[in-house]
């Protein structure tokens, strides 16, 4: 069996944890913050654990890790 790639986007999007969960960036928060009040940037700011439904798929994109 050859080895298998990891998708280029995972390995820029993803951070995998110590204790095996994926981290990642919350979304809407490039462009058109003045739509959205303050409670939604400041709820969404940093980091959040990815849902464990999207954890397999993810988990599949990088078959050995993100380094």
């Amino acid at each position: 069996m050859p080895k298998l790639k990891t998708k280029s986007g995972v390995k820029k999007r993803f951070k995998i944890t110590a204790t095996g969960k994926i981290k990642h960036g919350v979304a809407g928060k490039r462009h058109r913050l003045m739509s959205h009040n303050a409670k939604y940037i400041r709820q969404n700011r940093g980091t959040s654990v990815l849902a464990e439904c999207d954890f397999k798929a993810v988990k599949k994109w990088a078959p050995y890790g993100l380094g």
